[in-house]
């Protein structure tokens, strides 16, 4: 991706994010503004690119659009910069990640997000939890603010596509959550979870994106299907760092996934082989002082391999998927690009 695309998609996205969350700059809800910008990452201590995050999303929506943007089919509404018009819709996508962000570290009690303390933990709960409601309506309102350059039936069906893919994103949620305590889970209960969990939201952008760029019904779906592997990829990349990633490099403990408890993938392919690690596992949670030997015998038992394997199977189908959305243009280039990254990441 040129530094110039990326750079004005990046700001432009970050100006219509606070363009979105002004909505609560009033007198009376200051302080509620205030805990929207300090979660977002612009205010408070720490603030800065570390703490807003790659705004990794919001792009992809926009180089979707960028890359598929068909001139024909638009009526001549759009041009060569016609992402601006879809930024409304990006600042959606990333309104709600944060929502599930907010909520998911009361989930799992976790007190830091990007080395900072979360909501919960700085203002409370209860707080917190108005905090994610907020964020969720403010993307309803974006996603209803493409009506400025939209017609009414592309902004529906943009809208429809969000709200479908955030349902799938608590039933992902439920599903990890409901995990938690089950000792009968298989791998076919594994891609469900992480389908709603990670690759819903990412197959919006895609989705989305592909539809503001007025695709045909072929790319749409090309798009869409390209996401939603990207997300499997990304994910199950996700569970291989968790237990075997360089902790330098990370920036987190390899050992937080298995004293956590998490079912991920490599935990889940070795507790159907129901060998050393299973016996183990069952036995209750793993101490941190195990973490080399447990992980040794799962990588023993053949779960790196195969998560790897699953991994590079994911990959290739999200790279085929988006060889036959045929991208074009500077944004087409930069979608591989950040497919490339996405899927090949060390971290």
């Amino acid at each position: 991706m040129t530094p110039n695309l990326q750079q004005s998609m990046l700001e432009a996205i970050e100006k219509e994010l606070q363009r979105q969350i002004a909505r609560l700059d009033q007198p009376r809800t200051k302080l509620f503004h205030e805990m929207l910008t300090y979660h977002m990452g612009w205010t408070g201590d720490g603030a800065g690119s570390l703490a807003t995050g790659k705004r990794i999303r919001p792009l992809l929506t926009l180089l979707t659009c960028a890359s598929s943007f068909d001139e024909n089919r638009s009526g001549g509404n759009g041009s060569g910069n016609n992402w601006l018009h879809a930024c409304s819709a990006a600042a959606a996508i990333e309104l709600i990640h944060n929502f599930s962000l907010v909520h998911d570290d009361i989930q799992d009690n976790s007190g830091l997000r990007r080395g900072r303390r979360t909501i919960w933990v700085k203002w409370g709960a209860p707080m917190a939890i108005n905090v994610g409601d907020a964020l969720f309506v403010i993307a309803n309102q974006a996603i209803l603010d493409l009506a400025e350059y939209y017609p009414a039936e592309v902004v529906v069906k943009a809208a429809g596509i969000l709200n479908e893919n955030c349902l799938d994103l608590t039933r992902g949620q439920f599903m990890d959550m409901s995990y938690e305590e089950r000792k009968d889970l298989n791998l076919n209960d594994y891609w469900p979870m992480i389908g709603g969990k990670t690759s819903a939201l990412l197959s919006a952008c895609t989705h989305i994106g592909a539809l503001l760029g007025y695709a045909n019904n072929a790319k749409l779906e090309a798009y869409r299907l390209f996401g939603y592997h990207l997300g499997l990829a990304f994910q199950v990349q996700d569970d291989i760092l968790g237990i075997w990633g360089d902790e330098h490099v990370t920036g987190k403990s390899a050992a937080s996934d298995l004293v956590e408890g998490k079912n991920s993938l490599p935990v889940l392919f070795a507790l159907e082989k129901n060998a050393g690690f299973a016996e183990r596992w069952r036995r209750g949670p793993i101490e941190a002082n195990e973490i080399t030997k447990v992980s040794a015998q799962l990588e023993y038992e053949g779960a790196r391999e195969y998560a790897e394997k699953m991994a590079e199977a994911q990959t290739r189908k999200a790279l085929e998927y988006l060889k036959q959305a045929g991208p074009h243009g500077e944004a087409g280039e930069a979608m591989l690009g950040l497919a490339n990254m996405l899927l090949k990441r060390k971290q």
